[in-house]
């Protein structure tokens, strides 16, 4: 696990699009500012960070926005995870 990776993956702007979204799926009162509150948290999880890892290395200019990196599935359990209930 790196920090810079985990500090790369929580600050890709496509990456907090597509959670902001799940965030919106999920009924949250402010999905914007909700998913700005747990982008770190999801940054910080090994799978994630592990798969953002490896998409940079593998030379992926936009792992955040790439579906085959980080999968709508693997947000959509984060979300669910870190969304606080109503």
């Amino acid at each position: 696990m790196s920090y810079t990776t985990i500090n790369k993956c929580a600050n890709d702007p496509e990456l907090l699009d597509r959670i902001t979204a799940a965030c919106a799926q999920e009924d949250a009162v402010e999905p914007i500012s909700a998913a700005s509150n747990m982008r770190w948290q999801i940054a910080g999880e090994s799978d994630v960070e592990a798969a953002y890892a490896s998409a940079l290395a593998a030379g992926n200019e936009h792992p955040g926005a790439d579906e085959s990196v980080i999968t709508d599935g693997m947000i959509l359990s984060k979300v669910q995870t870190f969304l606080p209930s109503p």
